[in-house]
């Protein structure tokens, strides 16, 4: 095994040291957004975890079986924080629902081998789709209008096609009209989708992709201030 120098092991624990105040700031920071969206969700996040760790105390000592102490202080925690996630995650989409760009965001934070192409096309009108390619095949999602994106989509469909051959083309609308994917959602629905090529095929239909010409043109009138979509934390493994 290689050994560490004293330099870089000083390194290590500067860096660790410093990440700590990272990681509060953000559980603050996702704690507040929290409460803004559920006044009530903390004080949830917090019972759950002391009543299934008094539960299994008050049955350890009433049985003897001091193990169950330890683990219930463990249970605890861990009860709390998935419930403290599902809450997280929750105010989050409800702070990126309706800001373009937020279908981006949530493609964006999906787990496994995607590539994912915010904004490839888009009308005078700011509907825009962006486009993830995955083991799926691709996957178009629109944001807009529902009686403008089916030609966007469509069009975008069509010169896809001309590269992705017998790929499978998925295309999905964000909003909350009849046939439409609500924003919190989207990710479920993405990775629900069949795995229909091997990891070389991904990777040869991102080639060919990147070989088509842009097709996004500028939309008339104002530009945004801002073309970054809204950032979006990684979501908490279960």
């Amino acid at each position: 095994m290689a050994r560490k120098s004293p330099d870089s092991a000083a390194a290590a624990t500067t860096a660790a040291d410093g990440a700590k105040p990272g990681r509060i700031k953000q559980l603050r920071m996702a704690a507040d957004l929290v409460r803004k969206e559920n006044p009530r969700a903390l004080p949830l996040v917090a019972l759950a975890g002391l009543g299934t760790m008094a539960i299994l105390i008050v049955v350890g000592v009433v049985t003897g079986i001091i193990t169950l102490i330890p683990l219930g202080v463990l249970l605890g925690l861990l009860v709390a924080m998935i419930l403290f996630g599902r809450f997280a995650q929750s105010a989050q989409y409800s702070a990126i629902e309706g800001q373009p760009g937020a279908a981006a965001a949530v493609l964006q934070t999906m787990r496994g081998n995607w590539t994912v192409t915010p904004a490839i096309a888009a009308n005078r009108n700011m509907d825009v789709v962006h486009r993830a390619v995955g083991k799926p095949g691709v996957v178009l999602v629109g944001e807009g209008s529902p009686s403008r994106l089916p030609s966007l989509l469509a069009a975008e469909k069509k010169r896809i096609s001309r590269v992705a051959y017998d790929t499978p083309i998925y295309d999905i609308q964000v909003g909350e009209g009849e046939g439409q994917v609500p924003i919190r959602r989207l990710q479920r629905k993405v990775m629900k989708l069949p795995r229909n090529l091997r990891s070389s095929a991904v990777a040869d239909l991102n080639y060919r992709l990147k070989a088509l010409p842009q097709s996004l043109q500028a939309p008339k009138g104002p530009m945004p201030r801002s073309g970054r979509p809204p950032k979006m934390p990684r979501p908490k493994m279960r």
